[in-house]
């Protein structure tokens, strides 16, 4: 009951941010909540992964890499009037979301499907190792893409359309991220209390036990991969779009680890664990890098302190009860 306190008062916190911010005329602070809402949502999905599967992926960056770059090559396309395609069929660009997010959870979840499929065959430090392999292939495969920028990275100017919403108003474009945030939390809630999730947590803790249930532990930890990776690109598309930009930077190996940052400050296997954690990394990145261009010494002894110290994370300290273990 604590932590269903504590995870009610972070949404309100993060709600009510953008509107104190925009009754006070501070649009930076608007894009501060956006930003946390949009990572956020990237380490619902590595924490799908991670947390409730036991999958220590160092590739997420590859998801949220290959829906940024989904938008922005819808984007640019509609923008230039060029099509993306000719033959067989036609295919035109778009500047609409709700266009431009499916085509970003599909492409996410494919490359999600494919890297998954082949290292769900190792485990341990081999998983770890070839996430991060695929991930480097294909942020150097988008450094040597010159038709979208290159190592240049792509700009399309125009931030995409939602029915009935003012994309360029900050607070209208943070209320789009905060539902989506909302509805991965919903899912991924719902997952884990549902047999699927007992299943993916049974592969967690005793893939043997599971499999002598007649349940496949590779079947459903590629599953909860594949929704991982799909989630994290959502959130990409998200990313792209806040920025107008996207750059071969979103599919790095430093993206992957802050992704992995968000979930263990706030709290490995927390539902909300990565809402506290982009919270409190923004934060920190806003206070402390103005003092100082060394600030992440100070996340680095403060992520050591969680890791030796608190387990639970950020959330782990606000509510001693843990939900999972």
């Amino acid at each position: 009951m604590r932590e269903a306190w504590v995870n009610a008062g972070l949404l309100g916190l993060l709600a009510a941010v953008p509107l104190l911010a925009w009754a006070a005329d501070e649009p930076f602070v608007i894009t501060l909540a956006t930003k946390v809402a949009i990572f956020a949502l990237a380490g619902v999905g590595l924490n799908l992964a991670l947390g409730f599967g036991g999958l220590i992926s160092f590739g997420h960056a590859a998801f949220f890499g290959i829906g940024g770059y989904a938008a922005g090559i819808l984007a640019s396309h509609a923008a230039s009037y060029d099509p993306l395609m000719t033959w067989p069929v036609e295919l035109a660009g778009s500047k609409q979301m709700l266009v431009i997010w499916p085509v970003a959870v599909a492409a996410s979840a494919f490359a999600a499907l494919m890297i998954g499929a082949l290292s769900l065959r190792t485990s341990g430090v081999y998983f770890i190792m070839v996430t991060l392999a695929f991930a480097q292939m294909l942020f150097y495969f988008a450094i040597s893409w010159p038709a979208y920028g290159g190592e240049d990275g792509l700009s399309f100017y125009v931030r995409n359309s939602f029915p009935g919403a003012n994309t360029f108003d900050p607070v209208q474009f943070f209320a789009i991220c905060f539902g989506l945030l909302l509805a991965g939390l919903w899912l991924t809630a719902t997952l884990a209390r549902s047999r699927f999730g007992l299943a993916l947590e049974g592969a967690r803790q005793n893939p043997g036990r599971v499999a002598s249930l007649g349940i496949r532990p590779f079947g459903v930890q590629l599953t909860a991969f594949v929704i991982s990776g799909a989630i994290t690109g959502l959130a990409g598309a998200l990313y792209a779009d806040l920025n107008r930009f996207v750059s071969p930077s979103m599919l790095s190996w430093q993206t992957s680890g802050e992704i992995m940052i968000f979930v263990i400050l706030g709290g490995v296997g927390r539902l909300f664990g990565p809402v506290a954690g982009a919270g409190l990394f923004i934060l920190l990145e806003h206070q402390l890098g103005g003092v100082s261009e060394y600030w992440q010494v100070f996340l680095g002894l403060l992520l050591l302190g969680v890791v030796l110290f608190a387990k639970g994370g950020l959330i782990g300290v606000l509510s001693p009860r843990r939900a999972h273990d």
